[in-house]
């Protein structure tokens, strides 16, 4: 029995292919949605669910919330005595979703595929992966939240359709555009933010209550116990604010009582920064998919956030349109993953769904560009770019640099910065190389990215038929406090150059963005502008440099014309 799983920030869920449809399996206590909260008991034992909600009030110490945004990382969260990291946690709530499942089935269950963000990083789907295998899972298939929407959507669907899932959830945010046709579910693009969801909305009104009230006059807010009745308290307004014109915010303690009233067009205010950070990955998209807005026939909207008249109103006017609800939001991702698994599971009433999906991050290597007389390393080369159908084999063509160079170091990165400092780091492979002058040595890289997100790095020297392989599994590393404060006072010791004049660093900023938002030819072109510039800035020559700026000024903005 292969299970589908929605592995929330806020809540989860566990679902299973039944006969023609999807059925979200209820939990131990009767409920289709349990809180992503897990802890310890008294006696050591662990809890999870709407019991462990209930504790994050009472024994902090021993319960904890949110940890799918830490999946990936260093972090670690402690309770009882002992640090888990937050695949650990995530085993933790996956294991209590096995059990609820086999207690509703009746079956054993060993095997499920779990929804993820689109926009989750390489290290974050391998903490997915390993949080399943603790729990005692084998994880046939991550795939895609808004995928998951899409698929069950177009089960209901089942005609041609373009269409666009807005997935705003507790904790993250994705947007993806997909294609239904002659069977086949196509996603054209994806793209998010990992860091925006409704618990953002309710840090929000957290601080707008404690700024109102007046923190000197509350109880110590940062105590977890308080932080949590805060938020829950801020959660509940929100939720009261999509029904009625206005609620109250509402803190008592110790026999003394705070409160705010609030009004729906406060919240609007509050919020306002969160909701133009929306606006963003859905435009991305877009560009990504080369797609317009009029060529959409439907707009989805995923996770239980979208329940927000706010959010609704937004989309509306983005879009121009009333977006769809045709399954329960907070459902429909689980009921994709149980698909998903039937899919799998070669289901015979399935037999006609394709699925394919795309690599969120453009990956590539770290390479050296020529500016003046001299190289600078550090620059970024593209090898497979974002939104790419996989499957995919992509390959670029390198050569050595210096004469009688006789070894190459291939570092590989994930990200879509032009500076690889700015990427994140998956790995490197180190190639001999026979010494030969500058440039006469020359290195096929290949880069295979296949379904379940594994990356394989191939370099082939044609010069000696040579051939190295490096499969990236490991996670990219965090920085450790003191790593941080080390850059930090490296930093504050340069002197100030031109470069970091506020109006060089805007120009530099500009192309960076452009860079980001761009691909293949253009990409190229603001790379080359952006050395270009650089090299100037490093002239310190500030009559050129102005020319120079005034130049690249106006191509930019020729070039977002024309785009």
């Amino acid at each position: 029995m292969i299970i589908g799983i929605d592995l929330g920030t806020t809540n989860s869920l566990v679902a299973v292919w039944e006969g023609e449809h999807a059925r979200i399996l209820p939990n131990a206590l009767g409920n289709l949605l349990t809180p992503s909260v897990v802890g310890l008991d008294d006696q050591g034992q662990l809890v999870a669910g709407d019991i462990a909600r209930e504790r994050l009030n009472t024994h902090p110490h021993l319960t904890t919330s949110l940890f799918k945004r830490y999946m990936g990382s260093a972090r670690e969260t402690l309770l009882g005595g002992r640090a888990y990291r937050a695949e650990e946690l995530s085993a933790m709530l996956l294991r209590s979703l096995k059990a609820d499942a086999e207690r509703a089935l009746g079956l054993a269950v060993h095997a499920a595929v779990i929804s993820v963000p689109a926009y989750f990083s390489d290290a974050q789907r391998k903490a997915t992966r390993i949080a399943g295998e603790l729990a005692g899972l084998k994880i046939e298939k991550l795939i895609n939240e808004p995928t998951a929407a899409a698929l069950a959507y177009g089960l209901q669907q089942r005609s041609e359709a373009t269409f666009l899932v807005f997935d705003l959830g507790g904790g993250t945010f994705d947007v993806s555009i997909l294609e239904l046709f002659e069977g086949i579910m196509e996603v054209r693009a994806s793209a998010g933010d990992n860091f925006l969801g409704g618990e953002d909305f309710d840090d929000r009104l957290v601080e707008h209550f404690i700024a109102k009230v007046g923190s000197a006059d509350l109880p110590d807010t940062a105590q977890p116990a308080m932080a949590q009745r805060l938020r829950r308290e801020a959660q509940r307004v929100r939720h009261a604010l999509g029904q009625a014109q206005d609620a109250r915010f509402t803190l008592r303690e110790q026999g003394r009582e705070w409160s705010l009233e609030l009004t729906q067009s406060e919240l609007a205010e509050i919020v306002r920064p969160l909701l133009d950070r929306l606006r963003a990955p859905i435009e991305r998209a877009l560009r990504d998919a080369r797609i317009k807005v009029a060529d959409l026939d439907e707009i989805l909207l995923v996770g239980g956030t979208t329940r927000m008249p706010l959010v609704r109103k937004l989309v509306a006017a983005l879009f121009g349109r009333i977006p769809g609800m045709l399954l329960n939001p907070d459902e429909v991702v689980a009921q994709g993953a149980a698909i998903q698994a039937a899919l799998h599971a070669r289901h015979a009433s399935l037999e006609e769904v394709v699925l394919t999906d795309v690599c969120p991050y453009t990956l590539g290597i770290e390479t050296s560009v020529q500016l003046g007389a001299d190289y600078q390393n550090g620059h970024y080369l593209p090898i497979i770019e974002r939104n790419t159908v996989v499957p995919v084999s992509r390959s670029r063509t390198v050569s050595t640099l210096r004469d009688n160079q006789k070894v190459v170091t291939l570092g590989i990165y994930q990200g879509e910065s032009r500076l690889v400092k700015n990427n994140i780091f998956l790995g490197e492979l180190e190639i001999p190389v026979p010494p030969r002058k500058a440039g006469e040595v020359t290195l096929d890289v290949r880069f295979t990215y296949d379904n379940n997100g594994l990356l394989e790095a191939q370099v082939h020297l044609p010069i000696n038929g040579d051939t190295r392989r490096l499969v990236i599994e490991n996670n990219p590393g965090v920085l450790a406090p003191n790593e941080i404060a080390q850059r930090l006072a490296a930093l504050e010791a340069l002197k100030v150059h031109p470069r970091d004049q506020q109006i060089n660093t805007l120009l530099l900023a500009r192309m960076e963005r452009l860079y980001q938002e761009s691909l293949g030819d253009g990409r190229q072109y603001i790379a080359g502008l952006a050395n270009h510039f650089q090299q100037m800035l490093d002239t310190q020559d500030e009559r050129q440099i102005r020319e120079v700026r005034v130049d690249i000024t106006q191509r930019l903005t020729r070039f977002e014309q024309e785009v």
